[in-house]
């Protein structure tokens, strides 16, 4: 049948009209023009035009005042509509002036299900919309933003009412430092459902202040005070400097996120920990300064010293003159510019401890003493310092299971994007490799303990659910040399620590090695605990490998890249878990061979180098569905970096006069 579609004619000139907000209703499309549209070709007539389903690659649809859609640009998305053909020039006056004067006409290309068509589309530019919407345009998180909205209200009207000044300002601000992780689980339980009442928010955010008289009485806790107050201090000013920055340019943050899925603070945080690390000399003296003063100016009565308020307070006093915007623009920038994304989900532990292993072993007290800044972290929750870094997902770890917040000694550990301990709960931190790596190196920066551990996470597609093979062990020797901890003893001799010194080696079960392991993550937390489930897509399986060692000289892009290769292309799963080793004999003989070569090590054949790079580069050409996600310059990098590594060490040991087994 030949459709009524005249293109470009001058006797009865007609357009194709590309629709994705309210003209898609049949009935609005109506009432707007006079015509309707029909997808069926046979029931096109004189007041019936034909429309078929449309992609408008390169724009993002949004609805920042929750009443128009608007199309912005954005190379990484694309919007679903209708393209209605053979709209004649007296309907499309009607459509142009129900679009008012905020869009902009504009010929695009549209795909349909047969080709490429040729159509009008009233779209918006993102200076428009900035111009107009201010901080609600933002893809959705105008009910997040909402919801933030009505906490700080709250907030105002609660803790010095009718008070405008500067230092009341600083203390809602400081008050809000120490709500940070209810505020964060109001918004998780409230995203898109219904507001909760005035009562409720009160009831929820209704929390005494803590204090820390109890250790200043506690001989063995006093010596450790100034050290927790100095981490305090730092935590506020770094989250002073974040919030500054995602208010300041919120916009230009979210042009850089690829994806909803990921944790939100990730690129903030990272401009946020380069400038703190980058000023660590002025952050210093803050820090000296708050300590000396009590967190206060001037210095106020000895039992004052116990508020910790106090000394939140005073950080967020001192963030103001920390902040200066051109030089935030500049690492934003910077940070554009070195952007990787991929399409995996990756995410990251990152473990410190001054005193290493026997962080988390049954040791002396004695032992436990060799830290002499913080005491094994023993005291990490009496200072709410799980509350202060929850951005970077803060906590104690001590490698029992247990959970909670009471005292005990173990490793700090860092995870940005990790919501919630307890529930397992948590977000990809990015999909970029280099800003992983990135982050790894600003958080050991500015923590200034000793790095121990790093874990790495790769989110898991569907298929590769239940369907995962153990690696080979020629893999894991590879793996082990590239990020296993590989040192000098004292005589000369290369070993790999972290399998030698059984940091990788649990024995709760039996024993097993803890190389890699399958868990499930959710980022879902329901706000009603019986009533409530998670929804099925709110869950993800991740495969997070535990073997590599933390180290402040090491570039960890290339083993990012190379672990996701591999995750793709081989889709390995737990390696060596007790189940395993007990009822895998050839797994056990395996693992007696791992442990002895990673104590006295042996060159790695050639054959075996080269097809471990090749699993790695097959599974990171394929990643954008039997396409590479990232240029393929930096895939070769990437390549190279790890040959480089693996012949390195094969050179090593035969200067040694070591020759393969």
């Amino acid at each position: 049948m030949k459709l009524p579609f005249v293109k470009n004619s001058q006797r009865r000139p007609k357009t194709n009209l590309f629709v994705y907000g309210s003209l898609i209703e049949p009935q609005i499309f109506k009432s707007v023009c006079g015509l309707s549209f029909t997808f069926d070709p046979h029931e096109v007539d004189k007041d019936t035009l034909w429309a078929e389903p449309a992609f408008l690659p390169g724009y993002r649809k949004m609805t920042p005042d929750n009443v128009y859609c608007y199309g912005v640009k954005e190379s990484s998305s694309r919007i679903e509509g209708f393209v209605i053909h053979g709209v004649p020039k007296k309907a499309m006056d009607e459509i142009d002036w129900y679009e008012g004067s905020r869009y902009k006409p504009e010929i695009i290309e549209v795909n349909t299900a047969g080709d490429t068509v040729e159509a009008k589309a009233y779209l918006v530019s993102p200076e428009s919309m900035k111009k107009h919407f201010g901080d609600r345009f933002h893809v959705n998180l105008i009910h997040e933003l909402w919801l933030r909205k009505r906490i700080e209200n709250f907030i105002h009207e609660n803790i010095r009412p009718g008070d405008e000044s500067a230092d009341a300002d600083a203390e809602r601000r400081a008050d809000r430092e120490l709500l940070a992780t209810t505020e964060r689980d109001l918004v998780m339980t409230h995203y898109n459902v219904d507001p909760f009442s005035d009562y409720y928010l009160k009831y929820e955010l209704d929390r005494p202040r803590p204090s820390i008289k109890q250790l200043y009485e506690d001989p063995e806790a006093r010596p450790f005070v100034p050290n927790y107050l100095g981490l305090v201090i730092r935590h506020v000013l770094l989250d002073q400097l974040d919030e500054k920055i995602h208010d300041r340019y919120r916009y230009e943050l979210e042009r850089m996120y690829t994806s909803d899925r990921y944790f939100k603070r990730s690129i903030g945080l990272l401009a946020a920990l380069q400038m703190m690390n980058a000023y660590k000399p002025a952050v210093d003296m803050v820090v000296e300064q708050g300590l000396k003063t009590g967190g206060a100016m001037p210095v106020k009565a000895e039992a004052d010293k116990y508020n910790l308020f106090d000394y939140i307070k005073y950080a967020v006093k001192a963030a103001d003159s920390l902040f200066d915007s051109r030089v935030a623009w500049s690492y934003l920038k910077r940070i554009r510019s070195n952007l990787q994304p991929g399409l995996t989900p990756l995410g990251m532990e990152v473990e410190l401890s001054n005193i290493g292993s026997t962080a988390v072993t049954a040791e002396s007290d004695y032992q436990k003493s060799n830290d002499p800044e913080y005491d094994g972290f023993k005291y990490f929750y009496d200072f709410k310092l799980d509350v202060l870094s929850w951005k970077l997902g803060g906590y104690i770890d001590d490698h029992s299971g247990q959970m909670g917040t009471s005292r005990r000694f173990g490793f700090l550990e860092l995870a940005p994007g990790r919501l919630n301990v307890n529930k397992a709960l948590s977000r990809p931190a990015t999909a970029d490799p280099w800003l992983l790596n990135q982050l790894i190196h600003e958080i050991v920066a500015f923590y200034g303990v000793k790095p121990h551990s790093l874990h790495l996470s790769f989110q898991l597609r569907k298929r590769q659910i239940n369907n995962q093979r153990v690696l080979p062990l020629d893999y894991v020797k590879c793996l082990l040399v590239l990020g296993g901890g590989l040192e000098q003893r004292n005589t000369g001799r290369l070993w790999v620590s972290r399998l030698s010194q059984d940091e990788i080696t649990r024995r709760d079960f039996g024993e097993e090695l803890i190389f890699a392991r399958t868990s499930k993550r959710s980022w879902f937390l329901p706000f009603d605990d019986i009533g409530e489930r998670t929804p099925p897509q709110a869950t993800t399986h991740i495969q997070q490998y535990k073997f590599i060692r933390l180290d402040m000289r090491a570039n960890y892009e290339p083993l990012i890249l190379g672990l996701k290769g591999l995750q793709l292309s081989y889709n390995p799963g737990d390696y060596l878990s007790a189940e395993q080793l007990k009822k895998n004999p050839e797994l056990r003989r395996d693992y007696q061979e791992l442990r002895k070569w990673a104590n006295e090590p042996t060159p790695i054949d050639k054959a075996v180098i080269k097809e471990f790079l090749r699993t790695i580069h097959k599974g990171l050409m394929n990643e954008r569905h039997h396409k590479p996600a990232h240029k393929l310059h930096y895939i070769r990098w990437a390549m190279n970096s790890l040959d480089v590594q693996l012949r390195l060490f094969n050179k090593k040991l035969k200067a040694q006069g070591i020759k393969a087994s």
